[in-house]
């Protein structure tokens, strides 16, 4: 069989948890499941489709998108990916979580495999290519995928959108170099799979993302 992607939205800031696999081994990127059913709901689907989890890999660190990290590190102990820029954003969510509504975050050890951008990462019948992307996150990378024509790529480009740059790290100029020079340099019928909302086409976006104006 092919490539399957699923997508989860969870916690309040609706982020997207995205699973790939390949029929017998996983990948889960941006882990946002906070509380128990959001963290049951992703353990039950790993468990129905007789997968084993090899990693867990984040686009960046944001709070939305590390809400789980921990809880499945901890379940599967398995590999950790996140790029050497964002270490600060992950090591900062402990500060501000419970000012956000989860008191009960529980930060995740550091990542064992750091990313730089450029690498290319094999997971049974699963190849992704590294993009370093930053703008949103200054560590903030996107993974792509020939065969399925995807990518999953986090707070980079949204659907008719792009990533806020008034946080921590963020920069328009930078995002938007990451999103001329990288995004829209992929394939044009590449499905994007977003942090945020429905997925897009590379080629809807450099037709009609608000990026444009800028």
């Amino acid at each position: 069989m092919g490539l399957t992607i699923e997508r989860f939205t969870f916690n309040a800031f609706q982020e997207n948890t995205v699973v790939v696999h390949d029929g017998n081994v996983c990948v889960i990127i941006d882990p946002g499941c906070y509380d128990r059913t959001e963290q049951e709901t992703l353990v039950n689907y790993i468990e129905q489709n007789n997968l084993t989890v090899q990693a867990v890999l984040q686009t960046h660190a944001h709070i939305d998108h590390v809400l789980g990290c921990a809880f499945l590190l901890n379940k599967y102990k398995v590999d950790f990916y996140l790029h050497k820029e964002d270490l600060i954003t992950l090591h900062s969510v402990s500060n501000y979580a419970h000012l956000y509504g989860f008191p009960a975050y529980t930060p995740p050890s550091d990542p064992n495999k750091i990313l730089q951008g450029g690498e290319v990462l094999k997971f049974g019948e699963i190849e992704f290519e590294v993009f370093f992307t930053p703008g949103h996150a200054p560590g903030h990378v996107v993974y792509y995928n020939a065969e399925t024509k995807s990518v999953i790529n986090g707070d980079v480009l949204f659907a008719g959108s792009f990533g806020r740059v008034d946080l921590p790290g963020g920069d328009l100029e930078t995002l938007k170099k990451s999103i001329f020079d990288i995004m829209f340099k992929l394939p044009e019928d590449t499905v994007v799979y977003c942090g945020h909302g429905i997925e897009t086409t590379i080629g809807q976006e450099k037709r009609s993302n608000y990026i444009l104006q800028y």
